[in-house]
C-alpha cells in the first residue's frame, strides 16, 4: 500500500534512541513521581511524557543528555497536569516541587555514580564470584534455588553471597571516595 503525499510515514527510531528511550524509563518515573508524589499519576504522566518524547524524537540532538532532555519534557507535562488539577486541596506550591525536582536530579547523580561503580567493582571480582553474584540476582531465582543449581548447601551459598556483597561495598565505597577527592 502506498504512502500519500499528505501523510508521510512516520521517522522510525534508530536503536540507540531505543536504548536511550528504554534506560531512562525508571529514572524519569521517579523524577516525576517525586514532583507529583501519586503513583497512578506519575504513571499516567509519565506515559504522556512518552508520547511526546516519540513525537519529538526528530529534536533530540544525538550525542547530548537524553535523561535531561526527557526530564525538560516531563517537567512541561507536570505543569501541564498540575493546571488540570488545580481545583484539589492538596497542592504543593511551584517552588517546593522544583526543590524536589532538583534533589531528585542530585540523587540521581550519585546513583549513577554508585552503579557504575557497581559495574566496575563486579569486573574485578573472580569470575566464578560474579557468575554467583549474577545467577543469584536473575529474576525469579532464590538462593535455595541456586544451591541447588550449584550443588552446594544453601548455608554456604548464603555465605558466599553474603562475603561478596560486603566486597562489592567496600570495593564501591573506594571507588566513590576516590571519585569525591579527585
Amino acid at each position: 500500500m502506498a504512502q500519500s503525499v499528505d501523510n508521510p510515514s512516520p521517522r522510525v527510531p534508530s536503536e540507540e534512541f531505543v536504548q536511550l528511550f528504554t534506560r531512562t524509563q525508571r529514572p524519569l518515573y521517579l523524577f516525576i513521581l517525586a514532583q507529583v508524589g501519586n503513583v497512578h499519576r506519575a504513571e499516567e504522566i509519565l506515559q504522556e511524557t512518552n508520547l511526546v518524547i516519540w513525537a519529538k524524537l526528530d529534536q533530540f540532538v544525538p550525542n547530548t543528555s537524553f535523561v535531561s532532555w526527557a526530564r525538560q519534557i516531563a517537567t512541561y507535562e507536570i505543569l501541564k497536569h498540575r493546571q488540570r488539577h488545580r481545583r484539589e486541596k492538596l497542592t504543593f506550591s511551584d517552588a517546593f516541587l522544583a526543590a524536589v525536582a532538583d534533589e531528585v536530579v542530585q540523587l540521581a547523580g550519585e546513583q549513577e555514580r554508585r552503579r557504575e561503580a557497581l559495574e566496575h567493582c563486579l569486573e574485578k571480582l573472580p569470575a566464578s564470584d560474579r557468575e554467583l553474584i549474577q545467577q543469584r540476582y536473575q529474576p525469579g531465582n532464590s538462593g535455595k534455588e541456586l544451591a541447588a543449581h550449584v550443588g552446594r548447601p544453601a548455608n554456604s551459598v548464603y555465605q558466599s553471597l553474603g562475603r561478596i556483597r560486603r566486597m562489592l561495598l567496600e570495593c564501591i565505597q573506594r571507588r566513590m571516595a576516590t571519585e569525591a577527592s579527585a
